[in-house]
């Protein structure tokens, strides 16, 4: 699922607020069909969703080393011996194609490993629970900032930890099968899938089982929109305006929609 919409529109907020990191002022957030208490810390999620949230700007802690910022959760809130810990950092970094990076610091990397490392520890699992939970990935603006080639490095990256078989070409995007007896665009659809099947995914190997059933994506970049993302939902002004697959975002002429596709200073989004 993508989220957009124009700026301040409330697209962060709902990610906090299904994080369990804000408390909602009106209204419920459900979890698995059951309305969350309070925040994430009053209410026992056990068993429940595990959530993960990659916060936009990668939220790393600067003194700490990768090592200690993917492990964070799991020092802070396990028993884990540390042999432990460091094999399951190890663990989450190789499944983001970053092995051997733990002894570096945040400002030693890249944007885009940033991005990666971040989401590492997002997905860091507990290897002493036998509580096997699925779990749901939040990512806020994953590639803002990024140039084009790490921008696709991380949007591989977030199709491929919901579907590892992706990395290897192995599934076309869900976005091009969707209606086989719509063949006017299929030339431009053969060519768009050329790139989102091939090029910088070379290189990074995820294991199978990574666990991520489901993601929301919070992006203003088109090329996220298109490789990452099979459903959209328009915010504005804290309110769903429309909602859609990746092809009715392409072709619709819903005024919003249209304006913020395009890039318009003409339309219902107003800017002063």
């Amino acid at each position: 699922m993508g989220i957009i919409g124009s700026s301040g529109t409330g697209k962060s907020t709902a990610l906090r607020l299904a994080a369990g990191l804000l408390e909602p002022d009106a209204g419920q957030i459900l979890i698995k069909g059951r309305a969350r208490q309070g925040l994430l810390s009053d209410d026992d999620t056990s068993d429940k969703l595990k959530i993960g949230l990659v916060f936009q700007s990668g939220a790393l802690f600067d003194s700490l080393s990768v090592k200690e910022n993917v492990g964070f959760m799991l020092y802070e809130h396990t028993s884990l011996p540390d042999d432990d810990i460091a094999a399951a950092v190890a663990d989450a970094l190789a499944k983001v194609g970053l092995s051997g990076v733990e002894d570096l610091y945040p400002s030693e990397l890249s944007g885009g490993m940033k991005k990666r490392v971040a989401l590492a520890r997002a997905i860091v699992q507990d290897t002493s629970s036998s509580n096997s939970v699925e779990q749901c990935i939040m990512y806020d603006e994953p590639t803002a900032g990024l140039d084009p080639v790490a921008s696709t490095v991380v949007e591989d990256l977030i199709r491929s930890m919901h579907d590892p078989a992706y990395l290897n070409g192995e599934n076309e995007n869900e976005n091009e099968n969707e209606n086989e007896n719509e063949k006017e665009n299929e030339n431009e659809n053969e060519n768009e899938n050329d790139t989102r099947t091939t090029g910088t995914r070379r290189g990074i190997k995820l294991q199978e089982g990574c666990g991520v059933s489901s993601y929301v994506v919070v992006t203003h970049q088109h090329s996220t929109i298109r490789r990452s993302v099979d459903r959209i939902i328009f915010l504005n002004k804290g309110q769903v305006v429309w909602e859609g697959t990746v092809r009715d975002f392409e072709t619709t002429q819903e005024p919003i929609v249209r304006q913020f596709r395009e890039g318009s200073l003409d339309g219902p989004i107003a800017y002063v």
